[in-house]
């Protein structure tokens, strides 16, 4: 790759109406994080809207390194406001990275990639659609659980420990 300088990048732009999530409130806010956004302003934005009640519904988005950020900032929001409803999906998004010759006879290469996207939907409001791939809600069934169960069973008695002592020699 000596032979070769980085040029211009084209990324796929990600569209309010391509989030691949099933039955989107009508007018819902959408935050897109990227990498430099800072989470206190993502936040507080976003807290401000739902205070307002202008909107029941935020849908988080996230691609390459914002992921996480976009993750946190689902998480904080869905506990500051006890959000219930919550849809994650995964997706992904196409780069094409221009790269130029340095010398005479090579031609342009064009490596095209694909980056990772995330899309939380948190709603204050009910979902339609309980049982879509990603759905979770902080009441009722867990998608590891396979029936709701009314008590948690007891099939193990615990037996408390001593705590460990180092021996002084």
């Amino acid at each position: 790759m000596e032979n070769y300088s980085k040029g211009k990048n084209v990324e796929e732009e990600i569209e309010r109406s391509k989030i691949p999530i099933k039955d989107l409130p009508e007018n819902f806010l959408w935050m897109q994080v990227k990498g430099g956004s800072k989470m206190t302003n993502l936040l507080s934005h976003a807290s401000g809207i739902l205070e307002d009640k202008a909107a029941t519904a935020v849908v988080w988005s996230g691609s390459g390194a914002a992921i996480s950020k976009a993750i946190s900032c689902a998480e904080i929001l869905k506990k500051q406001f006890l959000i219930e409803h919550q849809v994650t999906k995964l997706a992904y998004k196409m780069v094409e990275e221009f790269w130029e010759p340095k010398v005479d006879g090579l031609e342009t290469l064009v490596v095209k990639r694909q980056i990772p996207i995330i899309h939380i939907l948190l709603s204050v409001d009910p979902l339609p659609d309980t049982n879509q791939i990603g759905y979770q809600s902080l009441t009722g069934k867990k998608f590891w659980q396979k029936e709701q169960s009314g008590a948690p069973k007891q099939n193990q008695s615990y037996k408390s420990k001593k705590p460990f002592k180092h021996k002084k020699t």
